[in-house]
């Protein structure tokens, strides 16, 4: 069975991957343009293409866009428990580090996470999945790192990958070995014990995914998280790629020594300053910046203008967990980004697209070209700026995700 959309604003984003600089403000329009999909791929993209032989589904889109899937590149999806009291607290005025001082924060999840069952950590899990596909989310990496413990840790990553199994959605993971500190836990041995039992463990069971760390004051300090990165980079030979949190609250030095090790991204960088966005320009590391952790938390946005304008492939992710961050809205995540942290529309739109998807190493999604996977979303709108300027989860009519349409496909079949 083929799809055929037909008569759409298309954002094809074709070209190399990722962007940088003014490449990121190029999103590649034809318009008007038919897209048929065969099976889970494009098969062809182009005005008034051809009817398909055999069985198809058509559709008109009338004039509105249509563009890749959402991917979410930075989520926290897999958690137990709720913030909703912390975040009151926060309200009275209790800052975010005083709570995670305190005993809360990060390890009041931990300790929501330690005690839930896995079924109940697969069931909210694949709940925010589909949540997010629903709105054009067809590709979602998530961390684990509210387990802290050996066992936990793999606990959560199982969860993940069981809430993958049957989603219509792509799921990447991502070991956070480096989150947060247990108080119950002397320093060094928890630091010790997460390189050297945690991290091999990891990689028997789940093979070379991602590693990252939380690199802040209150938390892992940077030579602590070198010292878990230069492990990960030398297990099992080809080692884990590296991802790290870095500069929300503290410039600490560890974009440069992230960049130095080889980073597929640092995440974050509300406080990196100019020498940090040239270095990044000057790398291969993605920068992705997390403006709804800055609408929840305390109004501090990174300056993903300065990113741009440096050369760096710049990326916007939810961060999508119960405390900083509590939406599954990527289109929420980039009308923020245009309006507190500096993107333009358009560059907004690849750093949802194209460039996370080459962040994660998937290659075969981020543009709309002949031979790529099919994920696709139908926006409601004739004017892709719309899905920045309207503050709206959910922009998306239509939702293609491998072929398959999960939402919103009206069949016209011949």
């Amino acid at each position: 069975m083929s799809l055929l959309i037909r008569n759409a604003r298309v954002l094809t984003l074709a070209g190399p991957h990722p962007r940088r600089g003014p490449a990121m403000r190029d999103l590649a329009v034809i318009d008007p343009c038919d897209v048929l999909v065969s099976g889970v791929t494009i098969n062809a993209v182009g005005p008034k293409l051809a009817v398909p032989s055999g069985a198809f589904e058509d559709l008109d889109a009338r004039g509105r866009v249509l563009m890749p899937g959402f991917v979410d590149c930075h989520t926290h999806m897999c958690w137990a428990g709720s913030r909703i009291d912390e975040w009151e607290r926060k309200l009275a005025g209790a800052s975010y580090l005083d709570m995670l001082k305190a005993g809360g924060g990060i390890m009041s999840t931990v300790r929501a996470v330690r005690a839930a069952p896995l079924d109940e950590l697969v069931r909210c899990t694949r709940e925010r999945i589909d949540r997010a596909l629903s709105q054009g989310t067809t590709t979602v990496e998530i961390k684990s790192g509210y387990g802290l413990t050996t066992e936990a840790e793999l606990k959560m990553l199982d969860a993940i990958r069981a809430a993958a199994v049957g989603a219509n959605a792509t799921v990447v993971l991502t070991a956070l070995l480096g989150h947060a500190l247990d108080a119950d836990v002397p320093r060094e041995e928890f630091i010790r014990t997460t390189i050297e039992r945690t991290l091999p463990a990891v990689r028997e069971r789940f093979g070379a995914i991602a590693v990252d760390a939380f690199c802040e004051t209150g938390a892992w300090m940077v030579d602590e998280c070198v010292r878990l990165f230069e492990a990960a980079r030398g297990l099992g030979g080809e080692g884990h790629p590296i991802r790290v949190h870095a500069d929300q609250f503290t410039s600490m030095g560890m974009v440069a020594r992230a960049i130095a090790l080889g980073a597929l991204s640092i995440d974050h960088l509300e406080a990196a300053t100019p020498e940090d966005a040239a270095a990044l320009g000057r790398s291969n590391t993605f920068a992705v910046v997390l403006p709804i952790c800055g609408l929840h938390v305390d109004d501090r946005f990174a300056n993903a203008r300065r990113l741009v304008d440096a050369g760096a492939p710049v990326c916007v992710a939810t961060n999508s967990n119960p405390g900083s961050a509590p939406s599954t809205s990527v289109a929420l995540a980039a009308a923020l980004a245009v309006r507190r942290a500096g993107l333009t529309p358009a560059e907004a739109i690849t750093a949802i697209t194209a460039n996370p998807a080459a962040l994660l190493g998937l290659a075969d999604r981020g543009s709309i070209e002949p031979g790529k996977r099919a994920d696709l979303v139908l926006l409601r709108h004739i004017d892709e700026r719309a899905l920045v300027y309207e503050l709206e989860a959910d922009h998306a009519d239509v939702v293609i995700a491998g072929g398959v349409p999960v939402k919103g496909w009206p069949v016209h079949g011949r």
